[in-house]
């Protein structure tokens, strides 16, 4: 069993690299060969650490990150977010995904909202164990679509005033989809946090198979002898539970709603110039990213001067969740 304990997303990810290369074996599901460990808890002690950003080597699609993220929480299923990761379509059935968490997370065969369940679950009864979000559906995931859910579950407990939340994969791709996972599932666990009115408690990421393929490995080697500065922490995000979908679906649409906090708006000001870098405006989509500055801001002008420069080996252009 791989654990690794780190404070911040820069560092958990820097570990988790090394780790793997240290530890991990060969094997090579569907043909494409990969450096695997079987049985990873990663556990990331200051949730708001979110962002992965570790330029040159690692350098996060922070619009992706947040687009996703939203896209999740609102409960879509959407194919606007490929306006973000043009690389998911390759996954679409008739173009859609048909493992988008977010129907199943918002509303499980039509009807059930399993965030809002957890949430008055555990105003109901603090102590409980029973606060899980399931999404893996073996109803749907068995069809032979072409993209089925990593994530099998998120769970919460409320402890000592703490929440917590534990996130189960049957696989993560460390190099591509790790760093995004850590961002949508932690904005989860702080939007519960605020509604609950209790303080962030550690998050833990566990995975059955946590591998890198082989043409990310060069880089991932490069990035395991580097001790990172720490990722930023965010300002807080919270929003009223009642709403939550009418408020996220303004964000996107670049409309945040008067009063809307710091972190929201950097976001929503994030997907607007991603829009415009995407409908071949780059000065516009630059300047955007100045205006915004902070945490965001700085990691999409890296962005951007990352597309705009040649792609090199274990290239991240083309982002997969």
């Amino acid at each position: 069993m791989l654990v690794v304990t780190s404070e911040s997303a820069n560092d958990l990810y820097t570990a988790v690299c090394r780790e793997i290369l240290a530890q991990g074996r060969r094997t090579a599901p569907r043909g494409m060969t990969t450096v695997e460990v079987l049985g990873a808890h990663l556990c990331l002690n200051d949730p708001r650490r979110r962002l992965v950003d570790l330029p040159p080597v690692r350098v996060l699609n922070p619009a992706f990150a947040v687009a996703e993220a939203l896209w999740i929480l609102s409960g879509s299923d959407d194919p606007w977010i490929f306006t973000y990761n043009r690389n998911l379509q390759r996954y679409a059935d008739r173009g859609r995904l048909r493992g988008a968490y977010g129907p199943r997370m918002r509303r499980w065969r039509g009807s059930v909202d399993q965030l809002d369940h957890v949430r008055r679950l555990l105003q109901q009864d603090p102590d409980s164990r029973q606060a899980i979000i399931q999404l893996y559906d073996p109803m749907v995931d068995t069809r032979g679509h072409r993209d089925v859910p990593c994530t099998l579950s998120y769970r919460f407990f409320l402890r000592e005033g703490r929440l917590s939340m534990h996130t189960t994969m049957r696989s993560n791709d460390a190099w591509l989809g790790l760093p995004y996972d850590l961002f949508t599932a932690t904005l989860v666990q702080e939007l519960l946090a605020g509604w609950l009115g209790v303080e962030l408690g550690s998050y833990h990421h566990h995975v059955d198979s946590l591998h890198l393929y082989a043409q990310h490995e060069a880089a991932a080697a490069q990035l395991a002898t580097d001790w990172p500065l720490p990722s930023p922490a965010w300002p807080p995000v919270t929003v009223a539970a009642d709403g939550l979908t009418e408020f996220l679906t303004a964000l996107v649409a670049g409309i945040p709603p008067e009063g809307t906090g710091l972190a929201w708006r950097d976001m929503a000001a994030t997907l607007a110039s991603y829009r415009a870098w995407a409908g071949g405006d780059r000065p516009a989509a630059r300047a955007a990213a100045r205006a915004i500055g902070g945490v965001l801001g700085q990691a999409l002008g890296r962005w951007y001067d990352h597309l705009s420069a040649p792609a090199p080996t274990g290239s991240t252009a083309g982002e997969r969740r």
